[in-house]
């Protein structure tokens, strides 16, 4: 190796910024989850700015225990075909109040270290990228979600009495 090749700094986790992502993920999942129509939580909703539509958003319980859930976070529709849809697998610790991303498009585990290059091509901080884009979609959920209209409260053209 010639003298004047650098070596590189091996990445270390900064795990107080990867906490506090999961605290607010956990945060911002448990005010999702507070939607209801009829009594019964929303596992699905739309996403809208005005008469402007974004696509659809399913969240599905795939497994419970005592003090952890996993869900699957998903965009099922869009409006572009420029859009991706996303699939998050989540592991929600409600006794550390934390969420954290396990899975992206149903992959294998994130690692919180990778080393770089690597075979998936992911980044050295891949695990807190990942987090971090969840709290940014579930922000964006939280801003301009609505339920669909088959679900909401309100009452359609259909079922509203002239009177």
């Amino acid at each position: 190796m010639c003298e004047w090749a650098i070596k590189r700094k091996r990445y270390v986790p900064d795990l107080r910024r990867l906490g506090a992502l999961c605290e607010g993920n956990y945060m911002r999942i448990c005010r999702l989850r507070q939607l209801e129509a009829g009594g019964k939580p929303i596992s699905e909703f739309e996403l809208h700015r005005g008469e402007e539509y974004f696509g659809r958003v399913r969240l599905k319980l795939l497994q419970e225990a005592r003090f952890t859930e996993t869900v699957l976070f998903e965009q099922i529709h869009n409006a572009g075909k420029w859009l991706n849809n996303p699939q998050l697998t989540v592991r929600i610790y409600h006794d550390a109040s934390m969420a954290e991303v396990i899975s992206c498009y149903r992959d294998r585990q994130i690692a919180a270290v990778n080393d770089y290059p690597n075979r998936y091509m992911h980044h050295p901080d891949e695990k807190v990228q990942v987090n971090n884009f969840l709290a940014d979609w579930l922000d964006f959920c939280l801003q301009f979600g609505h339920l669909p209209l088959a679900l909401s409260n309100w009452p359609s053209a259909d079922n509203v009495d002239e009177g």
